[in-house]
């Protein structure tokens, strides 16, 4: 037992650790999407589906000498990967697809270690139950679980915040070679063992094979925790931000479940569960349409967090009951692998194309309840009228849904980069049309004749954008750059002669902004518009001599941190002139950003001013600005000065290889 249980619970903390390691160092170059997680866990869940089928057809077809001789020329094979250090040749460029190149980097850099590693739980299990045939094993998958549980709550908490990502490459590198070594002496030990008279008689025992029922019914239990694993992940990254904290905390509450339902029998109780899920169904609701709650971090990652912990505990729970005996135990192990494969391809590829917008959750959830009313009815006398209630009554539900956000949107659109909606609001002269991203306004135009020129919401004259590009207006035509096109509102600035050139990640959101505002088209500068990750482009690019650049990224939803960095600034600095300004926006629900922008400023010995723009009627705040500049008689212009104030600086400066969002959350 303890040569298995270390194999497996260093095995299982490797497998955990390495997802937000690899998805860390890969998120600035395909823009900080949140999407970038989701297809992460497409291919963790595909290639741990791969080493549960390795170990499942070695154990099945060959001999424990053969096995072991294969199994340590992998293992072998697979130190040829190490360190697992992202190669800078993966940097996508500007029109590149972002899902297939981010699968193709995975698999360079950790392809056939992490499939060992995905195969050495069912492996490990399987030695010791020909090791132990009057033991159970299933108590190994527990501790497996719970070994991935302390890799993932480790990374965020004790790990990403003190250890810079090259540290954190090599520590994972080094605990690797101590896995090879302890998997070495446990694939020796097991080529050595006959087999005994005592596991042939539990073989016999046990040789009630599973019936298809069972495997298609394991299967379709672990794609719909899954689902809703990664669309209750899909809402958080969307609407918060897309680092770790917010990645692992719902797949630690999955792996909870796993644990729970494994490692004792009564951890699970179906009608306790079924009452739980509807109060939490409800509280995820209220705190959805609530304004109040909708805004409130803690309240969001609770409602979160719950919903994933009582959804995935009736999936798993049911599973736990449905297990088969030790003999069959890859092959359940394998088909639940399927399932979650199956559940991440149906979020991560067939959701973006099939679905307007983010609909799975709400599937999901419906498909939850068909399941508990059925689960609840089993072994009773079948009514066709109950099933059809229980099947689809939820999924209606879930198309009156779908008709009133349609019924809401001008139009719809929904790529790698999230959900874009076109939507109008207000009447006369205040009406007003909008592009929403998620759940946040980024960009709004009047419709009105005598409006429609006019810079709104964040970009008006009062806010920190304005001003500085008004500044720097004073001494003739300007070169603006604007990271983050939105609707194009800054455009309304342009005169005869000014340059406006606009870097955008989201070809939807240039087609959109073209297509239904006018702000580009009615610009009299001339206008540029460039597809791809700004600081890509701008690292290959020429000096651009900006005299603005104004920095958008980061109104509400995710933030890329990639575009926070000190590394990023240098970039920036490079296309700005001697006397130009940096502009940074930093409206945001849930982070404070000023404090991180005054810290780049600091760093590199920069003047940096706030300036918050405010209704002057109700003092709600617009928008929130922080202006950088080489030079301080630039950021002391009558039109920046006046309305400004010492931006703070807290904290140490992010890099590429050091950022700590976590610090920067309006908990």
């Amino acid at each position: 037992m303890p040569l298995h249980a270390a194999a497996i619970f260093l095995g299982s903390f490797l497998l955990f650790l390495v997802q937000p390691l690899v998805a860390r160092q890969m998120l600035p170059w395909f823009g900080g999407a949140a999407s970038v997680w989701t297809v992460c866990m497409v291919f963790f869940q595909v290639a741990l589906l791969a080493g549960y089928a390795y170990a499942h057809l070695v154990t099945r077809y060959l001999a424990p000498k053969p096995r072991a001789v294969l199994h340590l020329a992998l293992l072998t094979l697979s130190l040829l990967w190490l360190p697992i250090t992202a190669d800078a040749s993966w940097k996508p460029a500007g029109g590149d697809a972002p899902a297939p190149r981010i699968l193709l980097f995975l698999l360079a850099t950790i392809g056939l270690p992490f499939t060992l590693l995905a195969a050495n739980g069912p492996l490990a299990q399987a030695w010791f139950a020909r090791a132990r045939p009057g033991a159970s094993p299933y108590r190994l998958f527990a501790l497996s679980n719970f070994a991935s549980l302390l890799a993932l709550l480790g990374y965020p908490v004790l790990l990403e915040p003190w250890l810079a990502t090259a540290g954190q490459v090599w520590v994972w590198s080094g605990l690797y070679m101590v896995f090879a070594v302890v998997l070495t002496i446990a694939a020796y030990v097991d080529s050595r063992l006959p087999a005994s008279p005592a596991a042939q008689t539990s073989t016999a025992a046990d040789a009630s094979p599973p019936s298809t029922r069972d495997y298609l019914t394991w299967t379709g239990l672990a794609a719909l925790g899954s689902v809703l694993l990664l669309a209750v992940t899909n809402h958080l990254t969307q609407d918060v931000a897309s680092f770790p904290l917010l990645w692992v905390v719902p797949l630690a509450l999955y792996l909870v479940t796993f644990i729970l339902c494994f490692e004792r029998e009564r951890a699970y109780r179906l009608p306790l569960y079924a009452i739980l899920f509807i109060v939490v169904v409800v509280c995820f609701a209220v705190a959805r349409g609530v304004p109040g709650l909708k805004d409130n971090l803690p309240a969001q990652l609770a409602v979160s967090a719950a919903l994933v912990f009582v959804g995935c505990m009736i999936c798993h729970g049911e599973l736990a009951q449905m297990r088969p005996a030790p003999r069959h135990l890859t092959g359940f192990y394998l088909t639940v692998a399927a399932g979650g494969a199956l559940g991440g391809l149906l979020v991560g590829v067939a959701a973006p194309l099939l679905l307007p917008n983010y609909f799975e959750l709400d599937i999901a959830l419906a498909a939850l309840v068909g399941l508990i009313l059925l689960r609840i009815r089993a072994g009773k006398p079948g009514s066709p009228v109950f099933t059809a209630i229980a099947l689809g009554g939820p999924l209606l539900l879930v198309g009156a849904q779908f008709m009133k956000e349609r019924s809401e949107s001008l139009a719809s659109v929904r790529n790698f980069y999230g959900v874009l909606r076109l939507l109008e609001a207000g009447d006369g002269a205040e009406r007003e049309r909008q592009i929403v991203h998620g759940t946040i306004i980024h960009g709004r135009q009047f419709q009105s004749a005598e409006r429609r020129r006019e810079a709104a919401g964040y970009y008006r004259r009062e806010g920190g954008g304005g001003r500085a590009i008004e500044a720097q207006m004073e001494r003739g035509p300007v070169r603006v750059g604007v990271v983050g096109l939105g609707a194009g509102a800054l455009a309304a600035y342009g005169r005869a002669g000014d340059t406006m050139r606009f870097y955008e990640i989201n070809p939807a959101v240039i087609a959109m902004a073209k297509r239904d505002f006018t702000y580009l088209g009615d610009s009299k500068a001339s206008i540029e518009t460039v597809l791809g990750d700004a600081r890509l482009v701008l690292e290959r690019e020429a000096p651009q001599r900006f005299d603005v650049l104004a920095i958008d990224a980061f109104s509400g939803d995710a933030i890329p941190v990639h575009l926070l960095t000190l590394e990023a600034l240098d970039v920036y600095l490079r296309h700005l002139r001697p006397d130009g300004i940096l502009a940074f926006h930093v409206s945001n629900k849930f982070l404070v950003l000023p404090p991180v922008v005054g810290a780049l400023a600091k760093a590199r010995g920069l003047q940096a001013r706030y300036v918050g723009d405010r209704d002057p009627a109700s003092g709600a705040a617009i928008s929130e600005w922080v202006l950088l500049s080489r030079n301080a008689q630039s950021l002391a212009h009558p039109r920046i000065a006046p309305a400004s104030t010492e931006a703070p600086a807290h904290g140490p400066a992010w890099t590429d290889d050091f950022a700590t969002p976590l610090l920067a959350l309006k908990w």
